[in-house]
This record gives C-alpha cells, structure tokens and sequence, in this order.
C-alpha cells in the first residue's frame, strides 16, 4: 500500500516505521528537523530492549505524491484540519483517511474531505513518547481496532489488516468501532477531564470526595448518552473501572493537565466535546460536561506563569 502518516511524534513514527516494512510509506510533519534527521538516519525506535531502524520517507510537504492509498492522521486533534487542509492534494478518488486519534467524532471532520465510505475510525493500544529528532520510545503494544462508517463494499478492511498485520501490528476489523471508542472515551470524559480542571494527579479524584462526585456525574451523563445512540454502558462497571484507575496510578498526569498546565490547547473538544455533540444530536442534557468544555477553553486562555 502507498501511506502517509500525518506527524512525526510517537505514534505516527511507531505506525510509520514499522509500515514501512512492507509498505511504501511518507511520514509528513512541519519540523524540517525531524525530517532531516529521519530521512539521514533512518526512524530509530527503542523496542523490545533494542533499538531498531526503520526507512520511511520523511517529508515536510506532500507535494508531488500521488495515487495514495490511504492517509493517517496521527496529529492532535487541534491541529487535524489544518493537517488535512495543507495535504489535501494526496487525497484522491480511492484514498481512505484513518483517525487512531485519542477522543471521538474526529469522523465528521474526515467527511468534509471524503466521502463517508473512505472514512475509517479506530482506537490503538499502542503507546510511545519521544526521545530525540526521529528517535522514540515504543512503550506498550496491543491491538490496533478499526472500522467503518458504512459497509466496506470495496473490502478494503480486509486489505488494511493484511498490509498492518505484516509489519507486526495486530489489526483487529470492528463491526462496532463506535463502541470500542466511546469505551475508552468514558475515562477521559470523567476522570482526565477533571485531573485537569483540578491540576491534580490521577490519585487525587478517587480520594477526595467532591472531585469524585462530579466523576461519577460525568460518568453518568456520558452513559446516557450512549445509550441514547445505541451503544452499550454499564455505568456501575465504568464507575467501578475508572475508580480503579485512579487508584492504581496515583501519581498520573493526564494530557488535558498536562496542556492546561502549560497552558496550551488541549483536545477537549473531541473528548468532553464529543458527548455534548452527541448529547445534542440525541435530545440529552449534559450541563456537566457544558461546564468542563467552557471551564478548560477558560484554563487555556490563561496566562502562562
């Protein structure tokens, strides 16, 4: 397959890399550092105990590339239209576009530039950090979940898998991508949205009453949600899953307060966002999650210390 992974950071150098084992793969990204760095000395991953060298082409513009198979878009979620805006000349007749972006409805953003059958959606297990120019970390590896918005007449799923399986990935095909998502969203609509208003570590909601009161209020709002779309919640476990959460890790820093403790953007829109969007769209209200998305785009805008 003909990829182009959009941004160079953990994940898109882990899925880039390694795609390129078997695949004719450009990783896209605006730092001419980065690029330089990849394209002089290979994509170096540490894995496994080792450190390993991948060949993708790195490029800071997609100029030139044509007859591309499939995009992935492996930016923050802030910075996808601007990602998409500035690359849409690869986008062609048979592109698809794939999201393994953290948060939900990133699909309504993809449809503005394909059509809903080139549009596929997923989660990743994987994770990274960043060590140096082209240089990461790849932390754990699990499951890669993907699916589509309608069905894949074209059976491009089928090819995917094989084309992400081969280079040691494992593609797991979903006929039920929306609840693998909103699965994994419920945990940052609750516990990481609020670690963030707070600036505090993980283990601090569990443990102070009032910040695991409005918790479990998000948490119950997001499942009405769900279930007002058709999907699967069962509160109690969730409830149960993300207490769990911050127990076990009492010291962790969520994204949301690690960019609201700068303060930068953060992704908020297509976290907590998502389920006021999907709240609207069902008829539900959600007057917590209103207050954390207009309490974080507040934190954002204050200044820096």
């Amino acid at each position: 397959m003909k990829i182009v992974v959009i941004g160079a950071g953990a994940m898109g150098s882990i899925y880039g890399g390694h795609l390129s084992q078997n695949n004719e793969v450009y990783i896209v990204d605006t730092n001419q550092s980065v690029v330089d760095a990849i394209n002089a000395n290979g994509l170096q991953i540490d894995e496994n105990g080792v450190t390993n060298t991948y060949h993708p082409t790195a490029v800071t513009s997609t100029e030139g590339i044509t007859d591309v198979d499939l995009v992935i878009l492996f930016v923050k979620a802030i910075f996808s239209k601007v990602a998409l805006e500035g690359n849409k000349n690869i986008i062609g007749e048979h592109t698809h576009l794939l999201t393994l972006q953290n948060g939900a409805g990133h699909e309504h953003l993809l449809m503005e530039y394909v059509p809903k059958e080139r549009v596929v959606i997923g989660t990743t297990e994987d994770n990274g950090a960043v060590l140096g120019m082209g240089h990461v970390r790849r932390g754990g590896v699990g499951k890669t979940n993907a699916g589509m918005l309608v069905e894949d007449k074209e059976g491009f799923l089928a090819k995917m898998k094989e084309s992400f399986d081969s280079c040691g990935f494992t593609l797991n095909v979903c006929d039920t991508i929306q609840q693998l998502i909103w699965d994994k969203l419920f945990t940052n609509v609750s516990l990481s949205a609020v670690t963030g208003i707070l600036q505090v570590d993980m283990g601090y909601i569990a443990a102070n009453p009032y910040a695991w009161n409005l918790t479990c209020k998000l948490i119950h709002e997001a499942v009405e949600v769900a279930h007002a779309i058709g999907l699967k919640a069962d509160e109690e476990e969730i409830v149960k899953k993300v207490k769990e959460t911050s127990v076990n890790n009492p010291n962790g820093c969520t994204s949301i307060r690690a960019d609201l403790r700068v303060p930068r953007k953060t992704e908020v829109d297509t976290i907590s966002g998502a389920v006021v969007r999907a709240a609207k769209e069902v008829g539900v209200e959600v007057p917590c999650h209103e207050f954390v998305v207009n309490m974080v785009h507040a934190m954002e805008g204050k200044d820096k210390e």
